[in-house]
Formats: C-alpha cells, sequence, structure tokens
C-alpha cells in the first residue's frame, strides 16, 4: 500500500498538464474574436501615442527654482505742490522686494511738511462735544491717539483732535489718471535659475547663447525666449489696461513654466511665459481695491523734525515657477507596457465566455 501510495505522487509530480484546445466553426464567435482583436491593436496604438505623448515612458522630478529681478526706467512726472520731479527705480521700485517679486510705484497721494503735535482727526468720525471724544482712544482709521477735544476740522465740520503727525492725511482717493503712468515703458530683467535634483541638472532662462546684444534687442522682436519686458506689455498680456490699473494699482502674475525633457534624442529644455492678474479688479466689488502701502521721507528743519508722507499705489508682480523635466526610465516603460497588454486578457475572457455560452 505504501509503494502504491509513492508511486501514485511520483506520477502526480512527474506529470505535466496543457489546455485543451478546441477549434469551433462558428462565424459570430470568430467574427468577435477578430473585432476584439483589432479593437485591441487599435487602442493599444493610441495607448502607444498617448505614451509617446505624454512621456509615460520616463521618470519625473519638479523643478527647485529662485528668481531675481532688476527693474530700469526713468520717469517724469508733476507731483502736486513740488513740481515737476524725476524718479528713477530707486525711488518707484526700492520698496516691497521680495525674494519671487517686485514692487512698481504708479500713482501717489502726497501729505507734506507732517510733524509732531495735536490736529484735528479728518471728517470719517464728526463729533459735537468733548464727550463724543475718548482720550487715549485709538482704532485702525486713526491717524493718531484722541486727546479728549472736539475741534474744528473746517467750516463745516468737526472732528475729535489727536496726537500725531500733522496735519494728518486728508485724501483718499488717488488722482486720475496716475501720476507715474509713464511706468508702463518701464523694463524688467527676470533672472531664473532652476534645479533637478533627480538628475542634476541645472539651467537659467538666461541661455548660454543669448549675448549683451541679443538681450537689448529682443524685447521688440518678439522673441518668447526673451528675459527682459516691457511693463505695459506685461500687463497687456495679462488682458489688463496699463493706464486704468496704475491709477489704483493690483497684482500681477508672471508664470514661468519649464516642462523639460532630457533624453539624449529628444532633449528640450526652455522657459515658458504667460501672464495673469491676480487681484480683484472692480473697485465697486471689494473693499479695498488695488495695492497700495505708506512710506515716508524725512528732514529736520530748524531743529524740528518733519516729513513728506506717501501714500504709494502701485502694481506688485508675483513670479511663480513650476514645471518637471522627464527622462528615460526602463521600470516606467515595463509598468507602462504590462498595464497595456493587460487589455489582450480581456479578448480571452469574452471570447471564453461567449464560447462558454454556446457550449451550454
Amino acid at each position: 500500500q505504501r509503494n502504491l501510495v509513492g508511486s501514485c505522487k511520483m506520477v502526480a509530480l512527474c506529470s505535466y498538464e496543457t489546455t485543451k484546445l478546441v477549434r469551433i466553426h462558428s462565424v459570430r464567435l470568430g467574427s468577435l474574436k477578430w473585432t476584439l482583436n483589432a479593437t485591441v491593436l487599435v487602442v493599444v496604438f493610441v495607448v502607444s501615442l498617448v505614451m509617446l505623448w505624454n512621456r509615460k515612458y520616463q521618470q519625473f522630478d519638479q523643478v527647485v527654482s529662485s528668481v531675481t529681478a532688476k527693474v530700469k526706467g526713468v520717469a517724469h512726472m508733476q507731483l502736486p505742490g513740488e513740481g515737476a520731479v524725476i524718479w528713477d527705480e530707486a525711488d518707484y521700485s526700492g520698496f516691497l522686494q521680495d525674494k519671487n517679486s517686485f514692487f512698481v510705484v504708479t500713482n501717489i497721494i502726497m501729505t507734506k511738511n507732517q510733524k509732531q503735535g495735536r490736529c484735528p482727526e479728518v471728517p470719517g468720525r464728526q463729533c459735537q462735544h468733548h464727550s463724543d471724544c475718548e482720550r487715549g482712544a485709538w482704532d485702525q482709521r486713526s491717524h493718531g491717539i484722541q486727546t479728549g477735544s472736539c475741534v474744528k476740522f473746517d467750516a463745516l465740520a468737526r472732528t475729535c483732535e489727536v496726537v500725531g503727525w500733522c496735519p494728518v492725511e486728508a485724501k483718499n482717493k488717488p488722482p486720475r489718471p496716475a501720476l507715474l503712468a509713464s511706468a508702463e515703458k518701464f523694463t524688467v530683467l527676470i533672472k531664473n535659475n532652476i534645479r533637478f535634483p533627480a538628475f542634476n541638472f541645472i539651467r537659467r532662462n538666461i541661455l548660454p547663447e543669448m549675448t549683451e546684444s541679443y538681450l537689448r534687442k529682443c524685447q521688440h522682436a518678439n522673441d518668447s525666449l526673451c528675459p527682459i519686458f516691457m511693463l505695459g506689455d506685461v500687463v497687456n498680456r495679462a488682458g489688463e489696461n496699463f493706464s486704468t490699473m496704475a491709477v489704483e494699482g493690483g497684482v500681477i502674475g508672471i508664470q514661468i513654466k519649464w516642462d523639460c525633457d532630457l533624453d539624449h534624442l529628444t532633449r528640450r529644455c526652455l522657459p515658458a511665459y504667460s501672464f495673469r492678474r491676480l487681484d480683484q479688479k472692480e473697485s465697486n466689488k471689494t473693499l479695498s481695491p488695488g495695492f497700495n502701502f505708506r512710506f515716508a521721507k524725512y528732514k529736520t528743519v530748524d531743529g524740528v523734525e518733519e516729513r513728506t508722507l506717501y501714500k504709494a499705489f502701485g502694481i506688485r508682480f508675483d513670479i511663480m515657477v513650476f514645471g518637471q523635466a522627464g527622462k528615460f526610465s526602463f521600470i516606467q516603460l515595463i509598468i507602462y507596457i504590462g498595464s497595456t497588454l493587460s487589455y489582450y486578457a480581456l479578448v480571452t475572457d469574452i471570447v471564453w465566455s461567449q464560447d462558454k455560452a454556446v457550449s451550454d
């Protein structure tokens, strides 16, 4: 009995099984098979094209970037109370510089000869009696700290007296047209250095073949790779009007996209620039339209410190860099081919199910 069991095990171990193949003469099943085969071939062909177009055979890495910007230009403008002045980049672009943005002043409200002292607040909140003013009070709209006195602002209004820089800033609406509307002719040079760590690949938007003479001429030649832009062109390509936007200011996004193919036969790594407005432009739909901030220039007159307060309106340009690089990966190619070949299994399954239905 033991020998018999051992012989059976040896027979099972040394045996070989194969699928029995049955040829069925059926027009319907034959047509279904070749139709499915043709469909799968078409699908595989389309999927292969998609693989080549989307570079599914590559390994990808995201861009790491740094950006600097340099603005150039000189403006001649008429400042109320001062007359004609000349501003260069140190005057209109030396503020709010960030690693990925730059700011250009386009309009100004100026309050001259401010000194530390007491003066009436602007007529935003009027008063009739001293009891209407709280000593030491202050809020976000105040220009100083209240003294507790109600004083005359002009012939028609009385406001609470404050301690602060006097006279307080009285205007709140920017001049129209903008005082620095000529800023649309200023230029900016954008320098963008990128790196793809996975491939140890480094590049910048100022390509090696770009000479100084090229940079002087490219902005006038509508060169899509030119890293120098006129500010008016940037705003116009974002779908806005520079003269209108310059009155209250705003925020423009400069987008630099890198879509790089690092394979030797198809190597390509060039920047693509696009522009859009980022803030809400309709003044009647937002509480604080545009973009503005304040700064002051100080001086001493007869031993007393004075300042000129500037409320500067302007356009902030945010530079956003994004993109990826791809390089051939054998593993990615095998994964994609394997997932594509799995479509052939559908043909066998469908024909087998139809065959079983016919047999039943």
